[in-house]
């Protein structure tokens, strides 16, 4: 799979693998690199067997590849892999369900994090305008090895009308 191009959700398979925010933290943890069942689990906090469900529904649908084997100790080790670089889905259900999984991390972040939600009056052009420069700005963003993880959220939407 190009992971060069974001990947488009389109199969009721890959909206059912994204409906648990367990598969979120999975694939957010799989971004940094490669990673085996173990490692995930201890990473994530959740048991093996947990880790082994949720990464089976994601393979199923496509988002996680096998990366590679090794053997250790007479058994075989895998690492998996995020299939893509940026993921796309249209709004609904499955936003809700990334935004509880970002939520959940938010509530359990002892570093403070930044949070700022505020509503402003755009014309069409100014709204498209930033989202123009917020995109550049997430996608100029590099890891850097080594370095503390952090996850980015970035939206402009249009509020419910009162």
């Amino acid at each position: 799979m190009d992971d060069s191009e974001p990947l488009k959700i389109a199969t009721p398979q890959q909206y059912r693998a994204l409906g648990h925010p367990a598969r979120h933290r999975l694939l957010f943890a799989l971004g940094e690199r490669p990673a085996t069942l173990s490692g995930l689990a201890a990473e994530l906090g959740i048991s093996k067997g947990s880790a082994g469900h949720h990464l089976k529904i994601l393979r199923e649908a496509g988002l996680v590849d096998l990366d590679e084997t090794r053997q250790v100790r007479g058994g075989t080790e895998q690492y998996f892999k995020r299939a893509f670089r940026k993921l796309h889905y249209d709004t609904g259900e499955t936003t809700r369900i990334a935004l509880a999984a970002v939520a959940d991390d938010l509530l359990t972040d002892d570093d403070d994090p930044l949070l700022h939600l505020r509503h402003v009056r755009l014309t069409e052009a100014q709204a498209r305008q930033l989202r123009g420069t917020l995109e550049t700005l997430v996608e100029d963003l590099e890891n850097q090895e080594g370095e503390a993880r952090y996850g980015v959220v970035v939206g402009l939407y249009r509020p419910g009308r009162p």
